[in-house]
């Protein structure tokens, strides 16, 4: 065994036996360890405190280690820890169930409990081809958006779009056809593409990011375009399956970017936020109309599939806890203080010889850089070390800046976020 001493950094002992995610080892060795979390902030095991420009990737929301959900997960930790879910049930997964049916679009009616948001997609795509099968009917193709990214599990990874993360994997996925992104100049052609295309009767669902997309960039597309999709594969039986695992929970501004849409989805993926980034936990939810598909004496037709740590009820106390929260005018005047906040920053950067393109839903906002750059190369990699430097947390998608950091961000804290990304322009 390997003694370790007071005296080691987290970095070295990490690369005893660490392996991290997105990442070539042999090119990027060193990991920064991070001590603790307050708020908005980060503090590295030196002291030196970073604002989570990114809500450590989005799930963070209501700020790290937020007393109020602490103190609700405590008192649930007393009473019950874990229990398995099938067989069983117990009061947060009621409750939680209770709670969100009430912010959910109004026809979704069901909860399925998984671990996280590749789970959730996983649980959606097997509910659109499932529900097809059960009535006899042969629908074995998804249609999803170029540039699309839906997990790293394989039904997940059969959807997404986006090769650096599929390459090896790609001859084993499940038949996916995609198309291009709406807006104004293209929505045409994809709705007569659709229409032909439609006619062979073989499209079991349709997975989506409402409005955007995260992977790709925070690349977004416009909701009277997205709806027109919707409405035409909704008159032809395609299930709507909306993946939210990103953008829900107040970051578009609404509590759903599916709200943004008359078309609601049948099938809706959630994550991340839906536990405020204290513990993992994903949930795919669905119309009455999709449950019923398999609601039968036959018991081959229920969706068998399950997690151990289903409807963890540690899990389910967070996310109540959080959704209490996102219904707060705190947390309201939050959101809509950072929206303004981006605004303001945009007429200040928007013109800058440096900066492409600037766009924003929510508290989502992004910039692309006027210069080429590979999405994992030396230039993102200086962007990001300059971004650490000056105390602020953010990970360039290749030439992409974005923004996504907790609603519970001061003026000065996100000042500090903005005034880096104005310093990181002087060196591209």
């Amino acid at each position: 065994m390997r003694k370790t001493t007071a005296l080691e950094k987290l970095s070295d002992r990490d690369k005893k036996h660490l392996w991290h995610p997105l990442t070539q080892h042999k090119v990027s060795p060193d990991m920064l360890g991070i001590a603790k979390a307050e708020g908005a902030l980060l503090f590295d095991e030196d002291g030196k405190d970073y604002v989570d420009g990114i809500s450590s990737w989005y799930t963070c929301m209501y700020g790290h280690c937020n007393p109020y959900i602490l103190k609700k997960v405590s008192e649930q930790m007393q009473r019950l820890d874990q229990v398995v879910f099938s067989g069983f049930t117990h009061e947060p997964a009621v409750r939680l169930s209770e709670e969100l049916i009430k912010v959910l679009p109004k026809n979704q009616e069901k909860l399925f409990f998984s671990d996280n948001g590749s789970t959730a997609t996983e649980v959606g795509i097997k509910m659109a081809l499932q529900y097809h099968h059960n009535q006899g009917e042969k629908r074995n193709v998804l249609l999803a958006f170029e540039e699309g990214f839906h997990g790293d599990t394989f039904g997940a990874m059969s959807v997404s779009g986006l090769s650096v993360y599929n390459g090896p994997f790609e001859d084993f996925f499940i038949e996916v056809e995609r198309i291009p992104v709406p807006s104004e100049t293209n929505i045409n052609q994809i709705l007569t593409f659709l229409e032909r295309r439609l006619e062979q009767n073989n499209i079991a669902g349709f997975i989506y990011e409402p409005l955007v997309q995260g992977a790709a960039a925070m690349k977004m597309h416009n909701a009277e375009g997205l709806d027109a999709i919707l409405a035409l594969l909704k008159e032809h039986g395609v299930l709507l399956i909306a993946d939210e695992v990103m953008t829900g929970f107040g970051k578009t501004g609404k509590h759903f970017a599916s709200e943004y849409m008359q078309t609601k989805p049948d099938i809706m993926c959630l994550s991340k936020a839906l536990t405020a980034g204290l513990v993992p936990m994903g949930l795919t939810t669905c119309t009455e109309e999709v449950y019923m598909a398999f609601y039968s004496d036959d018991i081959a037709k229920g969706l068998f599939h399950g997690h151990t740590y289903t409807a963890n009820p540690l899990a389910c106390a967070a996310a109540l806890a959080a959704l209490e929260l996102l219904q707060t005018d705190e947390i309201q005047t939050g959101i809509q203080n950072c929206i303004e906040w981006h605004q303001e920053f945009d007429q200040e950067i928007k013109n800058h010889p440096k900066v492409a393109n600037t766009r924003q839903l929510g508290i989502i906002y992004a910039l692309d850089l006027n210069v080429q750059m590979e999405r994992y190369g030396n230039l993102r990699n200086k962007l990001f070390k300059h971004f650490m430097d000056q105390g602020v947390f953010l990970r360039p998608l290749g030439h992409t800046i974005y923004i996504l950091a907790p609603f519970i961000t001061t003026k000065e804290q996100m000042q500090r976020i903005y005034g880096a990304i104005k310093s990181a322009l002087e060196l591209v």
